[in-house]
């Protein structure tokens, strides 16, 4: 379903874009460069969607969204996700990592274990590269093999990616840090 509006909002991360339809949360798009950078890309798939005030369900998204870049410990499952658009396997991608804590992380090899796919890691990642509802499906919490940072499709790459795992303090096989491996 096709958003009825969209917003960017502040975060400790940068300006954020949140667009909604009556019912859900159409997209989530991480910073890019410029505000009108990441107004851009968060409307790319849609074409116009109109600047407006967001319905108090997507208030109160945003309120935990920028908590939970701030360092709070928000799972965001809850938050009402469209996923009309979404095909069937990055749907079943999303789910899993929606399902990983703030802080936790797991491999791509070990989504694509849990979908039941074990051989697709690299077609769970592709998956997470077109995640639209970053971070509300926590794509920056999937790591490469080994607890390298793999690809992240966001601004600024594999280093924002880091960036979000540090705030939330992410903790690889037992290190204290993710930066302390």
């Amino acid at each position: 379903m096709a958003p009825t509006g969209c917003c960017l909002f502040d975060t400790a991360i940068g300006a954020c874009g949140i667009a909604w339809n009556a019912q859900a949360i159409a997209a989530v798009q991480l910073p890019e460069t410029t505000r009108e950078g990441t107004l851009g890309r968060l409307c790319r798939p849609f074409g116009t969607v109109a600047q407006l005030p967001p319905p108090l369900f997507v208030e109160q998204a945003i309120a935990r969204i920028q908590a939970l870049l701030q360092g709070e410990r928000d799972d965001l499952r809850d938050l009402p996700l469209d996923f009309s658009a979404v095909p069937e396997f990055h749907r079943r991608v999303y789910e899993v990592a929606r399902a990983i804590p703030p802080g936790e992380v797991l491999t791509y090899g070990e989504v694509a274990r849990r979908i039941g796919e074990p051989g697709a890691a690299r077609a769970v990642g592709q998956a997470l590269g077109r995640n639209p509802f970053a971070p509300v499906v926590p794509c920056h919490r999937v790591l490469a093999a080994g607890g390298r940072s793999g690809g992240f499709s966001a601004e600024g790459g594999a280093e924002t990616k880091l960036k979000m795992l540090e705030i939330e303090a992410a903790r690889l096989g037992g290190a204290p840090g993710l930066f302390d491996l």
